[in-house]
């Protein structure tokens, strides 16, 4: 009888085990019902048209990632609350934890060492803008190397993937500035020869500037990267999924696409 006793304590020990386990699992609580909780969902936003738009006269974010971070909002019935940070901390300050997600961040290896990437929401290259009339810069240029000559400089985003990519360049000059509108400036006052930005970026410089703006998709590219949400490291497959979840269908239903051609719009009319 004893033996038969010592037999089966293993057993309910184990059952006992899996109840309690099963019973956490169950209790368990994700990532983002704890933002739920909150009433909040916290957007890291370093600026960059049109991905992140922001009115300096009242505050207001747009452009289609600020858009999205709006909707996934909604699907988690909170609030978006947009931190403003920069390229340069977009990163950092999702590892510290002073936001849940982070905006229009470009999918590299080094970056996925120290946050969790979405699906892209939508496919990134960058590309190379110049003033045609500039006798530094060869007609017919095609490539990195037709521009990456002594006495040229490239205005690029400091902090951005657009940055890391200029390491391929070996003999021009990299000017590295805070902002999408300094770089801008650094090519319109003819300090730098070309602008290193995303190309749907750069289009939006082109189409503003049609007189004098060229534009220059690098072959081989220069860097061809998904743009998607940056999302904590420690957040659990499940969590990653309910918003690879929320992207797929945003879109295979063409939604970001109408909202990236209505921030083009937007950015287009304010230039005017």
């Amino acid at each position: 009888m004893l033996s038969k006793l010592m037999t089966a304590l293993p057993a309910l020990a184990l059952m006992g085990g899996l109840s309690a386990t099963a019973a956490q699992a169950e209790t368990a609580e994700g990532y983002w019902q704890g933002v739920q909780k909150a009433g909040v969902l916290r957007c890291g936003a370093a600026v960059a048209p049109p991905y992140v738009m922001r009115d300096p006269a009242t505050g207001e974010y747009s452009g289609f990632f600020a858009d999205l971070c709006k909707e996934f909002a909604d699907v988690l019935k909170v609030k978006p609350e947009f931190v403003d940070t920069t390229w340069d901390n977009i990163v950092a300050g999702l590892q510290a934890g002073k936001w849940d997600l982070s905006l229009a961040l470009n999918r590299t290896p080094a970056r996925a060492m120290a946050v969790q990437f979405s699906i892209p929401a939508m496919e990134y290259q960058i590309s190379l803008v110049y003033n045609k009339n500039n006798p530094k810069i060869a007609a017919g240029a095609a490539s990195v190397a037709d521009i990456d000559k002594a006495g040229v400089t490239l205005a690029v985003m400091s902090g951005t993937a657009q940055d890391k990519a200029t390491a391929a360049v070996k003999n021009a000059t990299v000017m590295r500035l805070p902002g999408n509108d300094e770089t801008r400036l650094a090519v319109t006052s003819k300090r730098a020869d070309i602008l290193v930005d995303a190309s749907d970026t750069n289009q939006l410089f082109t189409q503003s500037n049609p007189e004098w703006a060229v534009a220059l998709n690098p072959t081989p590219a220069l860097a061809k990267q998904g743009v998607a949400f940056g999302l904590p490291h420690n957040l659990s497959a499940a969590d990653v999924e309910v918003v690879d979840i929320f992207l797929e269908e945003k879109v295979a239903t063409g939604h970001v696409d109408e909202l990236i051609k209505k921030a083009v719009d937007d950015v287009l009319k304010g230039a005017k």
